[in-house]
């Protein structure tokens, strides 16, 4: 469950109901940059949606992060901000999504990938994840979460420290680990 969350942050959801056309590029923009952050915000590469729900890129970048809007064909809005050295996997796996793959066969295919030497993984990395809701009438997000995932391949219990099962929130533990995926999960409590 926890391990499709994290999936799901690289294809991301808006709260609008069934699927439908993209917002405005402004918005977009905006509410991508909500997962960066702050002094990466003002040259981030965008990678959002066109009118049609086609994965574009909204803005070029020039430092080392890449955010994600919120895609229109989910329900819920989720945006995504990643160190660029991530950009190969989560270009694969958007690849592989697109290819009607199936989460458990993603992940397996990556790790192959990786193990192979054919997908370069960083040694460590960040992804931040930024969920609310939307204000059907402001558009603004509403109930604003940020949680924060720190990518470090093949860790494991021992190596890191860390608990490998879910830790109440603000404690961090270890997920997929001796994996690719391997990562420290960060998910502070929620305000309401």
């Amino acid at each position: 469950m926890v391990r499709n969350t994290i999936f799901m942050a690289g294809l991301l959801m808006v709260n609008f109901g069934l699927a439908q056309k993209s917002m405005p590029v402004d918005w977009q923009l905006k509410t991508a940059l909500m997962a960066v952050p702050e002094e990466y915000k003002a040259g981030a590469k965008v990678y959002g949606y066109d009118q049609n729900g086609r994965f574009i890129t909204l803005r070029e970048g020039t430092n080392d992060y890449i955010a994600l809007a919120s895609d229109p064909k989910r329900k819920k809005f989720s945006t995504a901000a990643y160190h660029k050295a991530l950009e190969p996997f989560m270009a694969r796996g958007r690849e592989l999504k697109v290819a009607g793959k199936e989460f458990q066969e993603i992940f397996d295919i990556r790790e192959a990938e990786v193990k192979a030497g054919k997908l370069k993984m960083p040694d460590k990395a960040t992804l931040y994840v930024f969920t609310g809701t939307v204000n059907e009438t402001t558009k603004e997000i509403d109930d604003p979460y940020l949680r924060s995932v720190f990518y470090i391949p093949y860790a494991t219990g021992q190596s890191t420290g860390l608990p490998v099962t879910p830790m109440p929130p603000g404690q961090p533990w270890l997920m997929d680990p001796g994996t690719h995926r391997a990562h420290i999960m960060i998910s502070p409590p929620k305000t309401k």
